[in-house]
């Protein structure tokens, strides 16, 4: 083990060792004493500067400086030729792994060129595996290689499931020619388990698109207004003058639908203030009952406090034209007001909120998923549809900052007065 101490001599006899022996380099000679190469090198500099000498200047004279360029110099220019040798290795492999990468992605574009569906990166790996590591080709795609062994592994029970949907997309289509083309999944359903066969309406409709069958189908319209033939007529006291001088006079309210992923829906009726148009009341159900629409109201009148003397507008949809309803105005001291039956100009308003709503929540999604997703997507838009929302019927202030800057003004007025 080398001293962390030396003496005085020890020193002197290293350096002149050093100047002394003919082609001596510092690391030569230092692993010869056991020293550190930066511990001689610094005895010689400092040696020779006691001398007067510079520090790389070999001794005059000397066995060094008579045979060869100074030591130290040499030393220097070795370790740095081995540094730039192994800078050139990295650059090489790192050249290497930037070919290899390029010629992977040159590959794999045509696998992604409809899509880049995590299958098509599979199906390329595999497909590669013999000509690059699996390890890598997974790198430079973006996949899990133990998913892709896992989806390996699948393949033969994949393609047992790929024969199996073949044949059945050839009963599909025997059953579908057989029909004139008109039937969708849930009918021909119903028609192979009448041949049969046991099978449930999501694999049809999975083959049946996988295949491009389809039957003839026009786009579903819900229709929320069903007007009620023995209702009593109630007059139209709006005249599509859909606002209000303060907050309380005039309410309007609607019912609309909303798409579930399943294909049913859930059903939303809201009273909406004219002077605001703030969202004073709604109620979210399965159903199109009376219920709906009196709910909605009782939290308006729950929200407002007091509704008496107040105009409720809607159409002529039979919740809104039905006994339970017209009893519950009454006894919350509204009368009621209904546009012209068939047109939906006459409570434009609410149609627009309506169409707002589905259009910022769903954000060109068909549908929104399961019904507690629902519920929680519109109830979160609707409390920040009145707290937030920027409304430009309002001048850009949301429906409770212009009801509260309406406050305020008016206050101002009454100590004015």
């Amino acid at each position: 083990m080398a001293l962390k101490d030396y003496t005085d001599e020890f020193r002197a006899d290293a350096v002149a060792l050093y100047e002394s022996t003919p082609g001596a380099t510092y690391k030569g000679i230092a692993a010869d004493l056991g020293v550190s190469r930066g511990s001689l090198r610094e005895w010689v500099v400092r040696a020779r500067a006691q001398r007067g000498e510079a520090p790389g200047k070999p001794l005059p004279g000397s066995a060094a400086a008579r045979t060869q360029p100074p030591a130290g110099a040499v030393d220097e220019a070795a370790e740095r030729i081995a540094q730039l040798e192994a800078r050139v290795r990295v650059l090489e492999a790192s050249e290497k792994k930037l070919a290899t990468e390029r010629d992977i992605l040159r590959k794999a574009a045509k696998y992604f060129a409809g899509g880049d569906a995590l299958v098509n990166r599979y199906q390329f790996v595999d497909d590669h595996r013999n000509a690059f590591e699996v390890k890598r080709l997974c790198q430079v795609i973006g996949l899990n290689r133990a998913s892709y062994y896992k989806w390996r592994g699948g393949a033969r029970a994949r393609a047992a499931r790929q024969a199996a949907d073949q044949v059945l997309a050839e009963q599909i289509r025997a059953v579908h020619a057989d029909l004139d083309g008109s039937y969708g999944s849930p009918r021909i359903t119903a028609e192979l388990r009448e041949q049969g066969m046991t099978i449930n309406v999501k694999r049809v409709a999975r083959v049946m698109r996988m295949f491009a069958i389809a039957g003839i189908r026009l786009r579903r319209r819900v229709r929320t207004t069903v007007p009620d033939p023995a209702a009593s007529q109630v007059p139209d006291l709006f005249q599509r003058d859909f606002t209000a001088p303060e907050p309380g006079r005039k309410y309007m309210g609607d019912i609309t639908y909303l798409p579930l992923g399943d294909g049913e829906f859930l059903y939303l009726a809201t009273v909406l203030d004219c002077f605001s148009r703030r969202v004073v009341g709604w109620s979210i159900a399965d159903h199109m009952r009376t219920d709906l629409v009196t709910d909605a109201l009782k939290m308006a009148a729950a929200t407002r406090a007091d509704l008496t003397g107040s105009i409720f507008h809607s159409d002529h949809g039979a919740q809104y034209s039905s006994k339970d309803h017209a009893a519950l105005c009454r006894q919350l001291g509204v009368t009621q007001s209904m546009g012209t039956v068939g047109t939906s100009a006459d409570n434009a308003a609410c149609e627009s909120f309506h169409a707002s709503l589905k259009r910022e929540t769903l954000q060109g999604a068909r549908h929104y998923g399961d019904a507690a997703t629902c519920r929680r997507t519109v109830f979160r838009w609707l409390t920040r549809y009145n707290t937030r929302r920027r409304h430009s019927a309002n001048g850009q202030l949301s429906p409770t900052a212009y009801e509260r800057l309406h406050e305020e003004r008016s206050a101002s007025l009454s100590l004015a007065a």
